[in-house]
């Protein structure tokens, strides 16, 4: 069969063969063991329920093994013969350009060079899911294949419900995951519920088709680096920077220090992705011995190198070994992912990478007592070296938030509203102040031709349109722009394409029209092909998580997600290709709300009427909240955008004397 051929079958007609396991493709770890036996057989039911009742009998026993050896049904068999990549827009099947478009945003995310456990379709952070299993995705993408302008497929964590009819300027799929009733949102909850095949965690852009590979986070590392050694009114040459995580997300982290010039020491357990980093030339060298490590930093330091330098090892030994050696660490964070500490987010100093992956399938309660053993030694170390000057921010992991509840000495000594920590969230003191406030976080754009010369034309466009805006834009907002034009021009010189041809910026509302009406020109006439237009969730609007996104808001709302639900709300009605809204994602099940959107330029009237509706309003929501919580920057922001715009009123706060209070 060719390739549109099983698109358009969907859950094949005969049973395609067993498909061996690829040791050499790294898995996802073992879940625990949560179900009881009735929770087992119903999870049974509930996977068997996508295929005729003549495949069960063969179906069952395969299933039930996999449920009792990889806590999960993923139906490994099910997987596509072909290769797992995001295709030119025009070779997949199909009614509607905007169907296609989510099509290869799709496998773009399952792609074996983007995605962390691609054969069980988690895309990052180790548990961020597009699909919970193969006949979900083999079923969205026949849905997709046959889909019409008219209507729209609804998604229920991963599983698509179906086509609806609906008319062309409703989104072509709305997505949601992990929707519980609050009370059921613990992180044994997901084990559950996703075990039995009914929920999934979507992290913010594997679950919603719009990730990009580590790109968008290398953007967004680079500027918190580069505006981190601002703070401490350091440059980054010959700064030292530590920090752990070389997975999904996190191996963007050592480029990340490259890009700003500075000395990057990242710390990670895994040797298989280890390498990987160090393949895709994401890391400059691979470090196995401490005391080794440590002159390697110190002749750094001396030479003031840009390097970066992965040690394959626990985090908290670095932390340790540095401070016994008298090393001085400028800036230091973490972004292991401890939104899933039990799961393979957190690997506990002491025990090797391999016991620590029986321990937490075979003796979870003893792992979460080791990892929050290691916690709190990880806290103690860190404060050690911030006695001494060290600059440590949390980067929105809950790397505070659970080594607080590990009883690790990381509280405020007199805590305020939003500054209970002894550290602040990078949000707090760098990207919120200086970035979200103003209205700029990550615009991404893919380019659906897969053609690196519409990339480059597009970085073109995106440059020029930026340095017209500079050009009249307030001093307030002159060093973003100056960030992000730095940024463009060097994108293409770094390599930082993965999977499809995307990139990334931070831009205000006015500068992601303005380079996308540019964009839906030059598709009209006939320069460069259509365009995907998204974000991260991680943005202005996006995401109400009182830890990282919101954690620079003071007035008490920063636990509500009102936000986040109307900003996808409104990108619904006012033109967004496709919609998501999530329960979790880089902090942890139950502890953030967040929503994201898609949109396909196709250089049509529709897309630039839609464009200029939605964007504005996917911005400004956000502005608009952070200008109600007192926000200076917003303020300021809410008050440009309303001159620009009279049909926009919003509503700005009073200011209380302190003394009357």
């Amino acid at each position: 069969m060719t390739f549109r051929e099983q698109i358009q079958q969907g859950i094949p007609t005969e049973l395609p063969k067993i498909k061996p396991y690829e040791p050499q493709i790294n898995h996802a770890p073992k879940r625990k063991e949560i179900l009881n036996e009735e929770e087992k057989k119903l999870a049974l039911k509930n996977a068997l329920r996508y295929f005729e009742p003549k495949f069960h009998a063969e179906l069952l026993p395969e299933f039930k093994k996999e449920l009792e050896e990889y806590g999960r049904i993923y139906m490994y068999r099910f997987r596509p013969d072909y290769e797992m990549k995001a295709r030119p827009i025009s070779e997949y099947p199909g009614k509607s350009e905007q169907a296609k478009a989510i099509m290869l945003m799709i496998q773009n995310n399952l792609d074996y060079a983007v995605a962390q456990h691609p054969h069980e379709l988690i895309t990052y952070g180790g548990n961020g899911a597009v699909f919970s299993n193969w006949a979900q995705y083999l079923l969205t993408m026949k849905y997709l294949s046959e889909m019409t302008d008219e209507q729209t497929l609804v998604m229920y964590s991963g599983h698509p419900m179906g086509l609806f009819p609906s008319h062309k300027d409703a989104p072509r799929v709305v997505v949601t995951n992990g929707m519980m009733i609050p009370n059921y949102s613990k992180p044994d909850d997901w084990e559950k519920f996703n075990a039995l095949g009914v929920t999934q965690y979507g992290q913010m852009t594997a679950g919603s088709y719009m990730y990009i590979g580590p790109q968008g986070i290398v953007h967004g590392t680079t500027i918190t680096v580069l505006n981190a050694f601002r703070k401490i009114k350091k440059s980054p040459k010959g700064g030292l920077f530590v920090t752990s995580g070389l997975g999904g997300m996190s191996g963007a982290q050592p480029k990340a220090g490259n890009i700003a010039g500075c000395i990057t020491v990242c710390a990670e357990v895994n040797p298989k992705i280890t390498k990987i980093r160090h393949d895709q030339k994401w890391v400059d060298e691979i470090h196995e011995d401490l005391d080794e490590l440590v002159e390697r930093v110190r002749k750094a330091q001396e030479n003031q190198e840009t390097v970066s330098l992965a040690f394959l090892g626990n985090v908290v030994e670095v932390w340790e070994k540095f401070e016994e050696a008298g090393l001085k660490i400028d800036i230091g964070s973490d972004q292991t992912s401890l939104h899933n500490p039990w799961a393979g987010g957190y690997y506990p100093a002491g025990i090797s990478f391999e016991e620590s992956n029986k321990m937490m399938a075979q003796n979870p309660e003893l792992f979460k007592e080791k990892v929050q053993e290691s916690l709190r030694r990880h806290a103690a170390a860190i404060n050690k070296h911030t006695a001494k000057g060290t600059y440590f921010f949390d980067y929105g992991n809950a790397f505070l938030l659970e080594a607080s509840r590990a009883g690790a000495d990381v509280m405020a000594e007199h805590p305020t509203l939003g500054r209970e920590f002894k550290y602040p969230s990078y949000v707090q003191d760098i990207m919120g102040p200086m970035c979200f406030d103003y209205g700029f976080g990550p615009f991404r754009w893919v380019c659906t031709s897969g053609n690196p010369e519409d990339l480059q034309k597009t970085d073109e466009i995106a440059t020029s349109v930026l340095n017209e805006i500079m050009q009249n834009s307030p001093d307030e907002i002159q060093q973003q722009m100056a960030d992000n034009i730095q940024w463009i021009k060097g994108a293409q010189e770094n390599n930082l394409v993965v999977g499809s041809q995307a990139r990334i910026l931070y831009a205000d509302a006015e500068g992601r029209m303005k380079i996308a009406e540019a964009f839906n020109k030059a598709i009209k006439n006939g320069e460069i092909g259509p365009v995907v237009l998204g974000r991260d969730h991680h943005d202005v609007s996006g995401t109400d998580s009182p830890y990282r996104e919101t954690s620079n808001i003071y007035d008490g709302s920063r636990f509500t997600a009102d936000m986040a639900i109307h900003n996808v709300i409104g990108d619904s009605f006012r033109g967004a290709t496709w919609v998501s809204i999530h329960n979790g994602g880089g902090v942890g099940w139950g502890e953030v709300i967040n929503g994201g959107f898609g949109m396909l330029l196709d250089g049509s009237d529709d897309a630039d009427r839609r464009l200029k509706s939605m964007l504005f309003w996917d911005v400004n929501n956000g502005i608009s909240r952070r200008s109600w919580a007192r926000n200076e920057g917003a303020i300021f922001a809410i008050k440009r955008a309303m001159e620009v715009e009279p049909n926009l009123k919003v509503t700005l706060p009073n200011f209380v004397d302190e003394h009357l209070l």
